[in-house]
């Protein structure tokens, strides 16, 4: 893996203003000329926290877009490639870490292309197939020797440790959502959360394990990819999949997998409400059509979340 020496400048703009190819391309033919000739392209679908770029056929550039988004670039670097040897599909490989450069004030990192596409219920053979492929991962991550690993806090926002911890976001987003919602049972689901104490030994977790972290191929489980919020404590975050992505029959066969305590469970439904909450509560009065479609995405997480308390107890 390569290093490249660290030569910060000012950054022209914050966030993910002033991130683009060209500056890829500056980074690349400053740091690591060996790669110069390669395109320069962004990714089809982006995140936020990130802007990621095509670099030939082969490798990504992954730029944060802020100071605490960069945290993950040393993390990563150092721990991906003793996570991976352990788990059943591909990880990013991480072939180079880049310095602060060319105006841009952040570390930022090289990776192997890894191939497919995010995971949707449509795309995916068998749901509750992949839902077992999905908790094998987990549980496989979750066997890694943690000694030493980062544990939850700044770097993973806070996954992996207490969802205590955005108890008044929570509370503020249930006020906002009164009449909307059933605040007086999601309140009492998300009680249950804080009164359900991780007792366990600190595992590694992968902190935000959501669709557009899953990649397919040929309708499976082909990698999994964006470990900026890993870390090491308590699993419990990485269970809100058995509400965003499977219902019925695969999220019984995800439960039957992973094979966890009623608390562990009680604690992930809280980090599902959380998520679901603020969101919803930003997005509740939206008039545009994408926004009242992600609203009801939320609406829909909500539901599930109190239905499956209601189930399981």
């Amino acid at each position: 893996m390569v290093s490249a020496s660290r030569t910060p400048e000012p950054f022209p703009g914050d966030g993910r203003a002033g991130i683009d190819a060209a500056l890829v391309r500056r980074l690349i033919a400053a740091q690591f000329p060996q790669w110069s000739g390669l395109t320069v392209a962004p990714v089809q679908l982006d995140g936020w926290d990130n802007r990621t770029y095509r670099l030939g056929d082969e490798m990504t550039v992954r730029l944060p877009t802020a100071e605490q988004y960069a945290l993950a670039i040393p993390k990563e670097t150092t721990w991906l490639p003793a996570l991976a040897p352990a788990l059943p599909v591909p990880i990013p490989p991480i072939v180079a870490q880049g310095a602060p450069g060319e105006g841009y004030p952040h570390d930022w990192s090289v990776r192997g292309w890894l191939d497919g596409e995010v995971a949707r219920p449509e795309r995916i053979d068998h749901l509750p197939d992949f839902a077992v492929a999905v908790g094998d991962f987990l549980l496989a991550l979750q066997s890694v020797d943690a000694t030493g690993g980062p544990a939850a806090g700044r770097h993973s926002f806070h996954r992996g440790a207490p969802p205590a911890f955005y108890d008044d976001e929570t509370r503020a987003a249930l006020a906002a959502l009164t009449g909307r919602i059933d605040t007086e049972r999601a309140a009492a689901v998300w009680q249950e959360a804080l009164d359900a104490p991780w007792r366990g030994r600190p595992v590694w977790f992968h902190g935000d394990f959501a669709v557009n972290n899953l990649l397919i191929k040929d309708g499976k489980l082909a990698a999994v990819i964006d470990f900026g919020t890993c870390g090491v404590g308590d699993p419990a975050c990485d269970l809100v999949i058995a509400w965003t992505l499977f219902a019925g029959p695969s999220r019984e066969a995800f439960r039957d997998t992973v094979d966890l305590d009623d608390a562990m469970w009680a604690r992930a439904r809280g980090w599902a409400l959380w998520k679901a909450l603020i969101c919803l509560a930003e997005l509740v009065d939206a008039e545009g059509a994408d926004d009242a479609a992600a609203a009801a995405g939320h609406r829909r997480v909500i539901e599930e979340v109190l239905a499956d308390r209601a189930l399981h107890g």
